[in-house]
């Protein structure tokens, strides 16, 4: 693509980089046919290329971002799915980073959706924030259907119980049984500890079970993919350097697990988050290199099945920060084989579930479209069980289904001498107890 960048432009290293994405891109129209707007909406602005030009309109001029190019690149998921397909390496991940933060700097937004985003990006990444709001959303849930946009939409969404927190979120050390193979710190995350804490105490419990103590540092937190993908470079960096000096403190480490993979996406991208920073450019990219999904720690580790294999069928998802951000495609599924699990393939998997971190509460009408269509083509593989490895998909999927969606880990720990996964106690009307069928506790 030919661009008309100035000498004084191109001084800055954002635009720099910006011209370099823009100029890597081709018009071949490949990308057009993964992206999940495009395909429900068939409108070329709402396609990575319609983007990708209005972008590229917007840097060049230097003019304040428009309505309408607020719109279309408020209607991106951030799938990622463009990148996959893309056959010229166009790096469409971080051109989109960039534009949200110029619209987010220049676009006056209506007072409406200003207090929104305000409260979202405030709220969700603080785990007591997030907890008490959400038992205040729980108590108006019965007229939410009398609150009209995204707001009656943020009611819906409230869960109808809360768990309790876990005593596996507070910092501390968790020891590996038997000889310690691995040391590793555990991102514990933020909407995810309160919507699910199970999920990191049987990431804890099946990583201490092979051999892998894990760390919860004190002063690490929300790893800012909330805040940056709202464009809000600030807070999210902040948030950034906040967990580098949390996990760099802690010594010697194999990896830093993430299991939330949405996090994952971007925690492996502060080396580039920070390029810009001389004092935390280089602890940024010794961060970024540790991070790893906890599918590929556990890949590198021996998991044998205990009691019986549970001879359950699994519809794997797989997130889209997981296959099209971060790549990680076969661990997941191998994983589950191994622990003897059938898994079965979704049809669409490319497409995204319509959660993408906040994009369910921002656009709630092509979110829900987005989860109809994922949920009908996983019902269509008939599973026992939905596994994913992302909080936001679990939710996304679960709100449209009565079929039980956990975590992979959850089906790991289980399968090897763990707990039943919550969401499988909970189910009622199944035709047997599948845990007392399979000779699983």
């Amino acid at each position: 693509m030919q661009t008309k960048f100035t000498l004084s432009q191109l001084a800055d290293p954002d635009l720099q980089e910006a011209n370099k994405i823009l100029r890597a891109c081709v018009h071949c129209g490949f990308c057009t046919a993964t992206c999940p707007t495009y395909v429900l909406l068939g409108d070329e602005l709402d396609s990575p290329r319609g983007r990708i030009y209005l972008i590229k309109e917007m840097l060049e001029s230097g003019e304040p971002a428009s309505k309408d190019v607020a719109k279309h690149i408020d209607r991106c998921l951030s799938c990622l799915s463009c990148m996959t397909t893309c056959p010229s390496g166009v790096h469409y991940m971080h051109l989109v980073d960039h534009a949200r933060a110029r619209i987010e700097e220049t676009y006056y937004r209506p007072w409406h959706e200003r207090l929104l985003r305000r409260m979202v990006a405030t709220v969700l990444p603080r785990p007591t924030l997030f907890r008490l709001a959400l038992f205040g959303a729980g108590l108006l849930r019965p007229i939410a259907g009398l609150v009209p946009g995204r707001w009656g939409g943020l009611l819906r969404f409230a869960p109808r119980g809360l768990p309790g927190p876990s005593p596996h979120d507070q910092a501390g050390v968790f020891p590996a049984e038997g000889i310690r193979r691995k040391r590793v710190a555990l991102l514990a995350g933020c909407a995810q500890r309160v919507l699910a804490p199970e999920i990191n105490e049987a990431t804890i419990r099946l990583l201490n079970r092979l051999g892998v103590e894990v760390v919860v540092a004190k002063e690490a937190g929300c790893c800012g993919a909330l805040n940056h993908h709202m464009g809000e470079d600030h807070s999210a960096l902040e948030f950034a350097k906040r967990n580098i000096d949390a996990w760099l403190g802690l010594g010697d480490l194999d990896a830093i697990v993430i299991n939330a993979s949405g996090c994952g996406t971007v925690v492996k991208d502060y080396g580039y988050m920070l390029r810009k920073d001389a004092a935390w450019a280089e602890k940024a990219r010794r961060v970024s290199a540790l991070s790893k999904d906890v599918s590929e720690v556990l890949a590198e580790l021996p998991i044998a099945a205990s009691g019986g294999p549970p001879a359950l069928r699994v519809a794997y998802h797989s997130a889209c920060s997981m296959q099209h951000g971060q790549r990680i495609r076969e661990e997941p599924r191998r994983l589950l084989a191994a622990a003897g699990f059938s898994v079965v393939e979704v049809p669409e998997g490319h497409l995204c579930c319509g959660s993408a971190g906040t994009y369910n509460l921002f656009q709630p009408e092509l979110a829900m479209r987005l989860r109809d269509r994922k949920v009908a083509n996983i019902a269509a593989t008939q599973p026992d069980v939905v596994a994913t490895g992302n909080i936001g998909c679990i939710t996304q999927i679960q709100s449209g289904t009565t079929i039980p969606v956990v975590h992979t880990v959850e089906l790991l720990d289980w399968a090897t001498g763990g707990p039943k996964p919550p969401a499988l106690e909970k189910q009622r009307g199944r035709r047997d107890d599948v845990g007392a069928a399979h000779g699983i506790s």
